[in-house]
C-alpha cells in the first residue's frame, strides 16, 4: 500500500487590500506537494518572514518585483530543513534559506537555496543579521549612503529588524551620533540600550523639531537611512548638513495610504545643500555579502550588534503578524515559526 501523498497548507492572497489590510484579504489552504523532480529539493519549512514590502506586492501595480497572484500562496524569505533531494548540492537534513515562504512544506530547485551553518546562530539569524536584513542594513548605510566615521547619523524606524541593525553597525564603525526615530516609548528605551546616542518618539511632536532635539552638540546629520518617509523625511532634509546623503530603503508611513502623500514638500532644500538622495534594492548588493557576513559574524560573537526578534507560532497566524508589523507591533524581525 502506498504512502499517503505529502500536503502542505499554504497562505493565499485572497483579494488585494485597500489601505491597511485585513484578515479577509488572506485564505489559509491545504495542498498538495508535487512530486520532486531532478534538481529540486524538498524544504520543510522552520520559521518564515513577513516584512514592509511585502504590502506593496499585494497590490497590482507594476514594482521592481512583481505583484502577488490572486489565489496563490504568497512568497517570502525563509528558513527550512531539506527533508528530500534529488540535487547533489543538497542533503537531506541541511538547513537552507530560500524564498518560498508562507507554506509549511517548499519544492525548488536546489539552486534557489542557500545552505547555512545553524552551529554559527540560530537558524532564524539568517533571514535577520546574517541575512538580507542585515546585508540591507549594512550595504544602505556604507555603499549607499557613504557612510564615514565621524557621521552623525539619523536613522528611521529604528527598532524595526533593518533600522537596529543600522544603528548598531553606524556605531560599531564610528559614528560621532546615531539618532534613532521609534513609535513608542519602549521602543526608544530600547533603542538607547541597543547603543544609540538618542532617540525620540515620533507621536511627540513634529518630526523636526524631535530631531533638532535629539542632535545634542552636532550642527545637523550627514547620513539619513529611510525606512518611513513622509514627514520624517522631510525633517531630515531640514536638518541634513551639506553635502548629505540619504539612503531610501523604504516608505512604510505611506505604504497603506489611499491618498496621495503631502511630504517631502522641501525636496528644492537638496539643491543648495547639494545632498544625495538614493534609493536601492539590497539585491543590487549582493557581491558585499563575504564582506557584511565576515563583519557581522564578529560583531555578534563580540556582542558589539544585539538584534532582537518578534515570534509569532504557527502559519495560520501569519497573516495578522503582517498586519501587526504594518501597525509597529515587532520590535527588531518579525517572524512566524512554523512548529
Amino acid at each position: 500500500m502506498s504512502a499517503a501523498p505529502l500536503t502542505s497548507r499554504e497562505i493565499q492572497l485572497a483579494s488585494r487590500p485597500h489601505g491597511w489590510p485585513v484578515p479577509e484579504n488572506f485564505r489559509l489552504t491545504e495542498t498538495r506537494v508535487p512530486e520532486l523532480e531532478e534538481g529540486q529539493v524538498l524544504v520543510r519549512n522552520l520559521a518564515m518572514s513577513v516584512d514592509p514590502y511585502m504590502r506593496g506586492r499585494m497590490n497590482d501595480v507594476k514594482s521592481y518585483s512583481a505583484p502577488f497572484a490572486l489565489d496563490a500562496a504568497l512568497d517570502g524569505g525563509a528558513v527550512g530543513e531539506v527533508v528530500a533531494s534529488r540535487s547533489d548540492e543538497r542533503r537531506k537534513g541541511d538547513v537552507v534559506v530560500h524564498g518560498l515562504g508562507w507554506r509549511d512544506y517548499a519544492v525548488l530547485a536546489a539552486a534557489a537555496t542557500k545552505k547555512v551553518d545553524p552551529s554559527l546562530a540560530r537558524p532564524t539569524a539568517f533571514l535577520g543579521a546574517l541575512g538580507m536584513t542585515g546585508l540591507t542594513a549594512y550595504a544602505g548605510l556604507t555603499r549607499v549612503a557613504d557612510f564615514a566615521p565621524g557621521d552623525t547619523v539619523f536613522v528611521s524606524g529604528a527598532a524595526g529588524a533593518v533600522g537596529s541593525l543600522v544603528g548598531q553597525i553606524a556605531k560599531a564603525m564610528g559614528a560621532a551620533r546615531v539618532i534613532g526615530s521609534a513609535g513608542s516609548p519602549e521602543k526608544v528605551a530600547h533603542l538607547l540600550e541597543l547603543g544609540f546616542d538618542a532617540a525620540f518618539n515620533y507621536h511627540d511632536g513634529p518630526a523636526k523639531e524631535l530631531l533638532r532635539g535629539a542632535l545634542g552638540e552636532q550642527a545637523g546629520i550627514d547620513v539619513y537611512f529611510d525606512n518611513v518617509g513622509g514627514e520624517q523625511l522631510e525633517a531630515a532634509i531640514a536638518v541634513m548638513n551639506p553635502f548629505g546623503r540619504i539612503a531610501l530603503c523604504g516608505a512604510i508611513s505611506v505604504y497603506n495610504s489611499t491618498e496621495a502623500p503631502t511630504a517631502p514638500r522641501n525636496l528644492a532644500t537638496a539643491i543648495g545643500k547639494q545632498l544625495t538622495l538614493r534609493g536601492f534594492l539590497v539585491g543590487a548588493h549582493q557581491d558585499l555579502a563575504g564582506e557584511f557576513a565576515a563583519k557581522m559574524s564578529g560583531w555578534l560573537a563580540a556582542g558589539t550588534v544585539r538584534f532582537d526578534e518578534t515570534v509569532v507560532e504557527g502559519l495560520e497566524n501569519a497573516p495578522q503578524a503582517f498586519i501587526d508589523l504594518m501597525r509597529g507591533a515587532n520590535t527588531g524581525k518579525m517572524l512566524v515559526t512554523l512548529p
